[in-house]
């Protein structure tokens, strides 16, 4: 009977033994699982947070692209901006000669072929973009006009250019001197 007993106590140990092992198994497998989700959660975000970080420098780059492009269209448009803005003076001075006025056959002659040079000049202007402000006449604008003077003389309505002291320019869609005026107040 003893040995009945301590056999059936084995059985029910051995019993309990498994069910404890079962258990163990399963927490086991649960912490397992439980890591494993983590795990994959973790690689997941970093994941999201890469994809995020390349969308970001796509755009970045994108943005750089079209910087870059923007610049040099504009490099590309306004080239002759700083030979322009050089010769303005020049220009000046040669419609300053040309409004003398002589007798002398000589000077004539000479004034003709500097008027021929001015317009070669000014049409060679022309071809890259320059033209001239319209200013006598004009409603006053303070983008294109530069008032030197105002005045209260004159039939004409209120902030109108009277005079034009000193032409202006614009190279393309862009002012490169503004035209300086004497405006009705």
């Amino acid at each position: 009977m003893v040995n009945e007993n301590n056999e059936q106590a084995t059985v029910e140990n051995e019993e309990v033994s498994t069910e404890e092992t079962e258990e163990t198994t399963e927490k086991v497998e649960e912490v397992e699982v439980s890591a494993e989700q983590q795990k994959i959660s973790e690689l997941e975000a970093k994941l999201e947070e890469s994809e995020n970080r390349l969308l970001r420098l796509q755009a970045d780059f994108d943005n750089y692209r079209r910087r870059v492009r923007l610049d040099q269209e504009a490099a590309q448009k306004y080239r002759a901006q700083n030979l322009v803005t050089d010769i303005l003076p020049a220009l000046d001075n040669f419609e300053r000669a040309l409004k003398v006025e002589s007798e002398d056959e000589k000077i004539k002659t000479f004034l003709q072929g500097m008027e021929m040079v001015h317009r070669q000049l000014v049409e060679a202007l022309k071809s890259e973009g320059l033209e001239s402000i319209e200013a006598v006449g004009q409603s006053f604008d303070p983008h294109l006009h530069q008032a030197v003077m105002q005045v209260e003389e004159g039939e004409e309505e209120s902030n109108t250019v009277l005079e034009e002291f000193q032409k202006g320019y614009k190279l393309k869609d862009r002012v490169i001197r503004p035209s300086m005026v004497k405006v009705k107040q």
